[in-house]
């Protein structure tokens, strides 16, 4: 498994995204429930409006990964984000073995506040002002 670039100097490398830490999702889930304190893998199921068996195959590996809906990644995302647990849509993803949808607005989102941030404050004003004139654009169409 692939542990990061392999060329870590080059720039074009540099605006990929790190390399998947290796987890299935299984192993995953097991890593995110623990740290979500008191939750079970049943209450997982429930939450995310899965099947408990379902669930618990994909944990015990019995079942496969691979088509698994994407909405229920989703479901199972935001639940644990909502118990405390640090996650993407992205890793579930990933850890799947499923294609990674295009980011989601919240990725999107935080994304165009960290260059916000990175700005200087003119260049901040402008953003905001770029912004402004192409809701007012788009409004008019």
């Amino acid at each position: 498994m692939t542990t990061g670039p392999s060329n870590p100097g080059d720039p074009a490398r540099a605006a990929e995204d790190p390399a998947p830490t290796g987890e299935d999702l299984a192993a995953l889930l097991a890593r995110l429930l623990e740290e979500t304190g008191d939750h079970t893998q049943k209450d997982l199921a429930v939450a995310a409006g899965i099947r408990y068996p379902t669930l618990n195959a994909w944990m015990n590996r019995t079942r496969g990964t691979s088509r698994i809906n994407p909405d229920d990644l989703r479901a199972l995302t935001n639940i644990l984000r909502g118990w405390g647990a640090e996650v993407t849509p992205r890793q579930l993803f990933e850890a799947a073995g499923r294609p990674v949808p295009g980011p989601t607005d919240e990725e999107r989102e935080q994304r165009l506040l960290e260059i916000y941030r990175q700005l200087p404050s003119k260049s901040q004003r402008a953003l905001i002002q770029t912004g402004e004139a192409m809701l007012t654009a788009s409004r008019a169409t």
